[in-house]
């Protein structure tokens, strides 16, 4: 008779989510993981794989749970413009905020820890790029299309320097405890778009 498994997968799964997120990959030993889901390693073995298999579980569950709150906002009905504004300065303010600061963006730490030297972190890091830029991508076609965009305007370039401002935003917030510094790069980016 095959045994039931005596933890919450799922929530064992959201808790080294956490922890990845907080500590990255390299600090994080199969030791952490252990103590923190409060799971045996054979158990964490045979749930989630090794130690890099479950930090690819995690980053996928933590573009799922975001993914769809980035859609709704960027394809809301009515007006586009103001949809672009809000992401860009909540990114902005999240990235200043004391309880987001410190550990920054899941993705983009793994960009900076990962990516360079491992193909699966990458692809993973390029599908959620991607699909932010194509979620800004039809938002500004959008606002184009609705003359709040002047005609002039390449959407694809504008989503692709939004992208890069908006990644750049995390990192800088992370290492910076100046506010102003984030908060005023995303003001005079977000001046391009008028």
């Amino acid at each position: 008779m095959a045994r039931t498994k005596e933890f919450d997968p799922d929530a064992a799964l959201q808790s080294a989510l956490e922890l990845f997120w907080r500590r990255g990959y390299e600090a994080t030993s199969m030791t952490d993981l252990v103590e923190h889901l409060g799971v045996g390693r054979a158990s964490i073995y045979a749930t989630y794989g090794n130690k890099h298999e479950l930090y690819l579980k995690a980053l996928d569950r933590y573009q799922q749970a975001r993914n769809p709150q980035l859609l709704r906002e960027l394809s809301q009905p009515g007006p586009a413009l103001p949809a672009v504004r809000a992401v860009v300065r909540r990114f902005a303010t999240e990235a200043t905020t004391e309880a987001r600061r410190l550990s920054g963006c899941f993705v983009t730490n793994t960009a900076a820890e990962l990516a360079p030297h491992d193909t699966a972190a990458a692809r993973r890091v390029e599908q959620n790029w991607d699909h932010l830029e194509t979620l800004l991508h039809s938002a500004l076609v959008r606002a184009q299309a609705q003359d709040e965009l002047p005609a002039d305007r390449n959407p694809l370039a504008l989503a692709r320097m939004l992208l890069v401002l908006m990644q750049g935003l995390r990192v800088v917030g992370k290492a910076s405890a100046d506010p102003a510094r984030v908060q005023d790069a995303a003001e005079q980016a977000l001046t391009l778009l008028d």
